[in-house]
């Protein structure tokens, strides 16, 4: 009779009342319980209880966890009743999405699997439903389960098919033709169903049984893609990321053999390629590679074009990408996203994304106003950097570049042939004093190199060449002019002359610090500083450019923005005080490993966008003196990298003179945006000069923004003086290992 009435309450409990998700999730919010803490508590997954609370999607729990969880929804809604809404009001409106949230994992929250001929039923537009699950009738209406689409309707914009997303990433627009985002992660799940995991945590179904069919599917029925970022620009392209459950189903090979890994790309008589090209599609110079792209020519303004990313061909580099690679797809849907929707869709690389996010924001080209036939033509896009490339001045060129090719073979040019504009690095022995205290802290500038873009006129045209010019501050260019008379033991800070020790600062006119011995090529902001120093100078000759602009401000303004947002939300503001913003930079990426490699591949972007404009040659069969791939590209601007790199040179220097004049203390060590100094604590504020919370006026101020400083880290002096005796090497420098004080033989070259 025990079984028969167990038996009785199991039923009954099968059908226990449940609000809405929309109360479910407010109830758990008010009691400040965590997703993982209700899962822990009812022996559930994470991804389960995601998709009990799901608006659109709403997964109905079963069996004894439904028993639980009822218990759990009413004790809740004891302690926090829902507010009245007045008659006549309307209700409140639920908070909008902001990031991609995971996936519920088990099988009765995902499509249907594909049927065996899929394309062929995606031509016929059928549509099935699997059957929804029990529920009483007491019970609040649950929102009907997600279909498989297979017609002309994605299942994303049937009701209930989209997860709403926890706080944290925003949405990826309103456009219509891009309402699922930008990308989209391919998989397949336990049931062999081909999934695609998009923004918010929108879940499709994919009725493609062959790459050309994926590919057709994405383009008609998916919904992804990104509105363009300027007037003149282009949308972009959807992106799949293909997992290796995906690679499998599509017959691609999980991995690249050493030879395809070496050449970039499967072979040109692979049967996936062979498919693509029956079916008419085509891909681009660089092939099927970890970034590939499949298309078929535009028609009219209509672009037909995929591009793939593929993780397991190291598409995502660890080094900018961290684990991202080794995400759940959800997860790793979440983060691509993130940061798509704030910096661009990936073109590749984060390298080759920030030289594309120059692009996009500055079209090459532009439609003309109508012409007397009423026709609109292709012109210049004022601002741009044209469609054609430029030749830079021979200064600029690189070893090896066509205008060097009638140099003798083995000549090294030296600082009055060639500009050499780089970050410093440069290293001294530590004085008596300073061996005296306890600790050595270092600053790192944040994002130091797009605060030296911020406000930078730079050369858009072609250079021309002046002899005996006379110097112009505002006028970007190259200049061979003779500074070493420039003597940093009397210089003006300000409006005022003050006296340093020249000995235990770094010239900011040589990238080792050291002080030049004649005349060299200088980018125009490093000129500009030993003139603000309080120094005459006089050219000798020039390259500069009359057509200028301020080139990389909206590029600048695009990926601080992404920063500042992403860091927002692992809990680092703008305008904290340094205390709070220290304490908050602690242990920051642990918070949301995910949103922390979004920040790391925004910095990467950054400096591996920069890196682009001078590219050099990757392989290609090049040799001295004859032309380069990147060298067709308008893009190829080294004389645009020199003068970001010169500038955030000169920011740092500044603000250590500044530092130095105002306090006595000079950094120990200098290694592009971190600087090291000698103190008697372990925190910044142990020596930067902060009074009732201010800052030295043009001084280091600590804070997220860029150009601002954090902590990098801190290390003792005896541990210092230990590691440059190890290495017999008194000028060894620090900041390259201040962060976690790990030193390898192998960083010393032994």
């Amino acid at each position: 009779m025990s079984e028969l009435f167990d038996a009785v309450d199991a039923l009954v409990a099968s059908r226990s009342s449940l609000p809405p998700a929309e109360e479910r999730k407010r109830l758990r919010v008010a009691h400040g319980l965590t997703l993982d803490e209700v899962a822990a508590a009812l022996k559930v997954r994470r991804a389960t209880v995601s998709g009990w609370e799901s608006v659109r999607k709403t997964v109905e729990p079963r069996g004894p966890e439904r028993e639980a969880y009822a218990r759990l929804m009413n004790k809740l809604a004891e302690l926090y009743p829902a507010p009245p809404v007045l008659e006549g009001a309307a209700a409140p409106a639920p908070p909008a999405p902001l990031t991609a949230a995971p996936v519920p994992a088990d099988a009765q929250t995902r499509p249907p699997a594909p049927a065996p001929d899929a394309a062929a039923t995606s031509r016929a537009g059928n549509t099935r439903t699997p059957p929804a699950p029990p529920s009483s009738a007491p019970a609040p209406a649950a929102a009907p389960r997600p279909t498989r689409t297979t017609g002309s309707t994605p299942a994303s914009r049937r009701p209930g098919t989209r997860k709403p997303a926890p706080d944290g990433t925003p949405e990826s627009g309103t456009d219509p033709r891009f309402e699922n985002g930008p990308l989209a992660v391919v998989d397949i799940d336990d049931d062999g169903r081909v999934l695609a995991y998009c923004t918010g945590g929108l879940v499709l179904g994919v009725p493609a049984g062959s790459l050309p069919a994926l590919v057709e599917w994405t383009l008609r029925e998916a919904r992804l893609g990104q509105p363009r970022l300027a007037g003149p620009g282009k949308d972009a392209d959807p992106l799949l990321v293909l997992t290796e459950a995906a690679l499998e189903r599509y017959h691609l090979p999980v991995a690249l053999s050493e030879e395809e890994r070496l050449a970039g790309r499967i072979p040109e008589g692979h049967k996936v390629i062979k498919q693509l090209a029956r079916a008419d599609w085509k891909l681009t110079k660089r092939g099927f590679g970890p970034w590939a792209r499949i298309y078929r020519p535009a028609q009219g303004s209509e672009r037909n074009c995929v591009q793939l990313c593929i993780p397991s061909w190291n598409a995502l580099d660890s080094r900018h990408w961290g684990n991202a690679a080794q995400l759940p797809p959800a997860d790793l849907a979440r983060v691509l996203s993130a940061y798509a929707s704030r910096v661009m869709t990936p073109r590749g690389s984060t390298a080759v994304t920030g030289l594309e996010l120059m692009t996009a924001l500055h079209p090459p080209t532009r439609a003309s106003e109508r012409d007397g036939e009423g026709r609109r033509h292709s012109e210049h896009n004022p601002g741009s950097l044209g469609k054609d490339p430029v030749d830079p001045a021979p200064c600029e060129a690189p070893d090896g570049h066509p205008l060097l090719a009638d140099l003798p073979r083995f000549h090294v040019r030296g600082p009055e042939e060639k500009l050499f504009e780089e970050a410093c690095d440069w290293a001294r022995p530590m004085t008596d004093a300073e061996c005296t205290l306890r600790h050595l802290v270092g600053i790192d500038v944040n994002m130091a190199f797009a605060a030296g873009a911020n406000g930078l006129i730079v050369g858009l045209g072609a250079p021309t060449r002046i002899k005996n010019p006379v110097f112009d501050p505002k006028l970007p260019g190259s200049w061979l002019v003779d500074l070493s008379h420039v003597d940093l033991s009397r210089v003006k800070a300000g409006k005022e002359w003050v006296r340093l020790d020249r000995d235990l600062l770094p010239s900011p006119f040589t990238p080792k610090g050291n002080r030049p011995e004649g005349p060299a090529w200088y980018a125009t902001p490093t000129v500009a500083y030993a003139v603000e120093l309080g120094y005459e100078v006089r050219p000798l000759e020039a390259y500069v450019r009359h057509d200028n602009g301020r080139y990389l401000d909206g590029w600048y303004q695009r990926l601080r923005d992404a920063y500042l947002a992403t860091m927002a939300e692992l809990g680092v503001h703008a305008d904290m005080a340094p205390e709070d913003f220290l304490a908050a930079m602690d242990g920051y990426g642990e918070r949301d490993p995910q949103l922390t490699i979004a920040v790391s591949a925004i910095k990467a972007t950054v400096k591996g966008g920069l890196g682009k404009l001078r590219e050099r040659p990757r392989g290609e069969g090049w040799r001295p003196g004859q032309p380069w791939r990147a060298l067709s590209r308008p893009t190829w601007r080294p004389d645009i990298r020199a003068a970001v790199i010169s500038r955030t040179r000169i920011n740092l220097h500044r603000k250590i003179v500044r530092h130095a004049a105002f306090t006595g203390q000079y950094p120990v060590a200098v290694l592009s945006d971190c600087v090291v100094y000698a103190a008697e604590g372990t925190s910044p504020l142990d020596f930067l000069p902060y009074r009732e919370g201010k800052p030295l006026p043009g001084g280091f101020k600590l804070g997220v923004n860029p150009g601002l400083v954090k902590h990098e880290g801190t290390q003792t002096v005896l541990w210092g003086e230990e590691v440059r005796e190890r290495f017999n090497a008194p000028e060894l420098n620090l900041a390259r290992y201040i962060k976690d004080g790990t030193v390898t033989d192998a960083d010393n070259g032994e």
